[in-house]
Parts: C-alpha cells; sequence; structure tokens
C-alpha cells in the first residue's frame, strides 16, 4: 500500500502553526476547505464546522487523509447560541485551546430588494451577521479573553453594494463594522480580530445560483486582472493573519478581489479575448458524494 505525503503549505513553513487549534465554520467546501487545508498543512489542530453533517463528515475524512493527521468535523448551526455553546464546549474538551477562529460559515440567495421577503432578510442577517457574533463571543468567553487569539471574519465586498444581494451586503458590512470595534475592545486582552472580503472566486458557491457559471466568467470583465481568484488566495491571506506575519495586523478588511474594489468606468481595460474558462474545483469528498 502506498501511502499519499501529507500536503505542505505552497508558501509558508509547515510548523509555523505548531501547537495551535483553528476553529473555521463551513469549513466543509469551497472557500473554508481551502482555509482548512492551509491552517492544517501549517501544523494547525484544525475542527470545521457546518450545519450539515452531510457537509462535514466527508469533508472532515477527506481533509484529514490529505493531511496525513486528524481533522475534527462538528454539525453546528451558528444561528442558535446553544449550538454554537456545544460547538466551542466540544472544541475545547477535545483540543484543549482555541487559538484561531474563522468565521467563514454564511449564506445568501440573489434577488433583487423588492423580492427579499422578510423571512428571507432575517435567515440571511442571522446566518452571516447574528452567526458570527454568536460565535465571535462563544469563543472570546470560554478561551480568548483569558488566553488571546485571533478572529478572521470572512465577508464579500460592501464598499460600492453589490446589485441583487442588499440583505447580504447589509449583514457583512455589520460584520465588518463589529470587527472594527472588537479590535479597539479586545486589543488589551491580547485578541486580534480582522476581516477578509473576497471578490469573485471561482468556488463551489457559484453552483448555487442559476447559470452561475456563465454569469461568473462575465463577471471577469469587472475585474482588472481579468480572472476570477482561488479559494487558495484567501486562503493564503487567512495563513498569514494566523501566522507571526499578521501579529501587529487588526481591525482592517483586506480584499482579495483582482482590484475589482478599486476600478470605475473611467480607465478602460480591454477584456482578453477569450475571457478564460470558469474552472470550478471539486473536492474529493464531493466528487464521491456526486459519483
Amino acid at each position: 500500500m502506498t501511502l499519499t505525503p501529507p500536503r505542505s503549505s505552497a508558501l509558508f513553513r509547515d510548523d509555523v502553526l505548531a501547537g495551535q487549534v483553528a476553529l473555521v465554520t463551513g469549513g466543509g467546501t469551497g472557500i473554508g476547505a481551502a482555509i482548512a487545508r492551509e491552517l492544517g498543512s501549517l501544523g494547525a489542530t484544525v475542527v470545521i464546522a457546518s450545519r450539515k453533517a452531510s457537509n462535514i463528515e466527508p469533508a472532515a475524512a477527506g481533509l484529514s487523509a490529505e493531511l496525513g493527521r486528524p481533522v475534527t468535523g462538528l454539525v453546528a448551526d451558528i444561528r442558535d447560541r446553544d449550538s454554537v455553546a456545544q460547538l466551542v464546549a466540544t472544541t475545547l474538551e477535545r483540543h484543549g485551546r482555541i487559538d484561531l477562529l474563522v468565521n467563514n460559515g454564511g449564506g445568501q440567495f440573489l434577488a433583487p430588494a423588492e423580492t427579499i421577503t422578510p423571512r428571507g432578510w432575517d435567515a440571511v442577517v442571522a446566518t452571516n451577521l447574528t452567526g458570527t457574533w454568536n460565535l465571535s463571543r462563544a469563543v472570546a468567553d470560554a478561551w480568548m479573553l483569558a488566553h488571546g487569539g485571533r478572529m478572521i471574519n470572512i465577508t464579500m465586498l460592501t464598499a460600492r453594494g453589490f446589485a441583487g444581494m442588499t440583505h447580504s451586503v447589509a449583514a457583512r458590512a455589520g460584520v465588518e463594522a463589529m470587527t472594527r470595534n472588537l479590535a479597539v475592545e479586545w486589543a488589551q486582552r491580547n485578541i486580534l480580530v480582522n476581516a477578509i472580503a473576497p471578490g469573485y472566486i471561482a468556488s463551489s458557491g457559484l453552483k448555487r445560483y442559476p447559470e452561475g457559471l456563465l454569469w461568473a466568467k462575465q463577471l471577469q470583465s469587472t475585474v482588472p486582472l481579468k480572472r476570477l481568484g482561488t479559494c487558495e488566495e484567501v486562503a493564503w491571506l487567512v495563513a498569514f493573519l494566523a501566522s507571526p506575519g499578521g501579529g501587529y495586523i487588526t481591525g482592517q478588511t483586506l480584499s482579495v478581489c483582482g482590484g475589482r474594489s478599486l476600478w470605475g468606468d473611467h480607465w478602460p481595460l480591454p477584456d482578453p479575448d477569450p475571457l478564460p474558462e470558469i474552472q470550478v474545483p471539486t473536492e474529493p469528498w464531493e466528487q464521491e458524494e456526486d459519483g
């Protein structure tokens, strides 16, 4: 039997996060899985959480096999405070500490503002804003206020708005404001709090939208670099903020967007012909599930 060598990081020293415990919500697919993979490759003990056992269990098994070390998968609904408390308690019981919290869990749907129902609004705000608060507060109370740590919130591009995503932009802008506040309030507790705002990323989340791949290909025209970002490019920034290199950065929202957040219409940038085809990565455990 031939064993696959444990995966190493493409950028960082393999032991830079050795001895640390990282909790990543939404860690079963897309950006969250890439973050979990990168942190694990740097020596962290990784716990991934998701609302659905069908997402998290195969992901934990697949990541464990790739990394050559156990990745813990736990089911939790970040909207429910009792579920969040249980997630944090179980993580501490199994691993004894939480050094890094990545609030990546979230979700939304594409809709014009006038079609968003009260139920739809409440669900998106509860998941993206209140869920981030629930977990941040629970981890702070249970560990970080006494021991320090780092929190990284994954949001979206909010500064120029995002038509069709009023509910999500409002919630994510709230997370970014909360990031700034907590960074100041918890600085003397040695807790660093930052946010990362991905732009258009080629992740499995594109499949949730009708004609998502065609839409994503067209979106490349609005990006100065004329391509979508990758899940790994987001994960690398998470890893940097978690590493010693991020030790003097707090309260910031950093964009990974290929210049999308800056570009207007006054400086024409011609598209390549043809625009790149969109390649959406699929995790091995997703392939097995589909098969």
